[in-house]
């Protein structure tokens, strides 16, 4: 049988202000929640934040979860709700077809501009490797799969990102440290660096991790699956 327990996702300066922003947002107390600190962040020698604190609020019960938000689901927020719903009990029925014993773990994180929100499931469990595959095969497969049952229900495309045992979360932090390592080494070097090719997923992970750095920009270029990004001094 699979188990739930909602979590959130909250980014800011400071890991204090990075946990009370997602307090702010569930409409919990610290004592509500287990707190998992993602990456505490990065402070410049004048002390302006280089790159943000990433902390993981994972609700201890969801009963008191629902009690706190009975009264403030505002109408606007009703959509996203079904949405969630429909891709946990999507994937519950997925998984105990498979005769999985697992815990979901699910964020719904909003998106820039008019993006609709991501809803991100991870799921823990003994031994699920042959959910990953090589070079995640299997999990995008998995997850594709997902989106096009979720969305056939919603009659519109739902953005799904599925994980299995924090396998992307530690994959985004290794690609991001790998990305700054590469920027910096572009910036020195006055010279355009090219990475291995990367799925789209990926891709994205370079893209987000290196936006903000005012000294390189970041282009993909070619064809699946060989499709890779190159990064630029900006001159």
């Amino acid at each position: 049988m699979t188990q739930i327990r909602a979590s959130l996702e909250s980014i800011a300066p400071t890991v204090e202000e990075a946990i009370q922003k997602g307090l702010d947002q569930l409409n919990l107390n610290k004592e509500d929640v287990d707190i998992q600190v993602l990456d505490e962040g990065k402070k410049t020698i004048f002390r302006f934040a280089a790159r943000q604190a990433r902390v993981k609020l994972i609700v201890k019960s969801d009963d008191s979860f629902i009690q706190h938000q009975t009264d403030n689901i505002k109408t606007d927020g009703i959509k996203s709700i079904n949405e969630t719903d429909h891709v946990v009990e999507t994937l519950e029925s997925m998984l105990d077809l498979m005769g999985l014993d697992v815990v979901l773990h699910k964020t719904v994180e909003e998106q820039e501009g008019d993006r609709r929100p991501l809803i991100k499931i991870n799921i823990d469990g003994d031994d699920l490797r042959f959910l990953i595959g090589k070079n995640s095969v299997v999990l995008n497969a998995f997850q594709y799969l997902l989106c096009l049952i979720v969305s056939h229900k919603e009659n519109q495309w739902v953005p799904i990102q599925l994980d299995i045992q924090n396998y992307r979360g530690r994959r985004e932090s290794q690609i991001q440290k790998m990305a700054r390592r590469i920027a910096d080494q572009v910036v020195e070097t006055g010279k355009r660096h090219s990475l291995e090719p990367m799925g789209a997923s990926e891709r994205r992970m370079v893209h987000m991790a290196l936006r903000k750095n005012d000294a390189v920009y970041t282009e993909s270029v070619g064809e699946e699956p060989n499709r890779r990004i190159f990064i630029y001094p900006k001159k």
